[in-house]
């Protein structure tokens, strides 16, 4: 199914807002350019600097706590935690915080805080059809991905597949990983999976949390 753009004009002043109008009207938004090539370009530098360092991408895996576990027929990507030490990171973290207050107003979406990761798919990646959060089990409301490829062409594969809340077997829409672009979904509500990449494909992955304080324990945010 060919994607359609979820607006047809020119982007407004607050793209933040029409991030928020979109995920209330269909659950999911999707914008090009939401960064610059210039902010791309930082950011995969620093991912390429990681790349370079001893076990500073670790193989991601499925589960959280004692139940993680790595399993390369469920996904096949390594990962690096985002922890805001560099200009770059800071940069597109910001840029999340208002994301985050944009939703939060416009929506009442009570997004407490945010977790991201880079991630690194080699040539033959992929990620199989998933939710991010079941719901009643997890705490993560909103999914992000940013990608940070320039040049992504048809043949290369590694296109994110997004299936219909209503009916997890129909193809919502498949989505080139280009540079640049961000996509915003309801963690619960939406199955996807990340088709096989013939050459190695990057994204910053991420997932706004809301507040899962008890009497008996308080769940303090990420960033401050």
């Amino acid at each position: 199914m060919a994607l359609v753009s979820f607006f047809d004009r020119q982007p407004p002043d607050d793209p933040f807002a029409l991030l928020a109008d979109a995920v209330e009207r269909q659950g999911y938004a999707i914008q090009e350019n939401f960064l610059s090539a210039h902010q791309v370009h930082d950011l995969l530098q620093v991912l390429h600097r990681l790349r370079s360092e001893e076990d500073a991408l670790q193989p991601a895996g499925v589960g959280r706590g004692e139940a993680f576990q790595t399993n390369e027929f469920v996904r096949k990507d390594a990962i690096h935690w985002l922890d805001g030490t560099v200009p770059a990171t800071q940069d597109f973290l910001a840029q999340m915080r208002l994301l985050q207050q944009t939703m939060n107003r416009r929506l009442f979406m009570g997004l407490f805080d945010y977790e991201a990761h880079f991630a690194l798919y080699p040539p033959g990646g992929f990620y199989k059809k998933h939710l991010d959060a079941f719901q009643g089990q997890t705490n993560r409301r909103l999914s992000t991905v940013l990608y940070l490829n320039f040049d992504w062409q048809p043949q290369d594969g590694g296109a994110l597949r997004c299936y219909a809340p209503d009916d997890p077997q129909q193809i919502l829409f498949d989505l080139a990983p280009q540079a640049g672009t961000l996509v915003v979904f309801e963690s619960e509500r939406f199955w996807h999976e990340v088709l096989p990449a013939q050459r190695p494909r990057f994204s910053i992955a991420g997932w706004f949390r809301i507040n899962s304080s008890t009497r008996h324990r308080v769940d303090p945010p990420l960033w401050q």
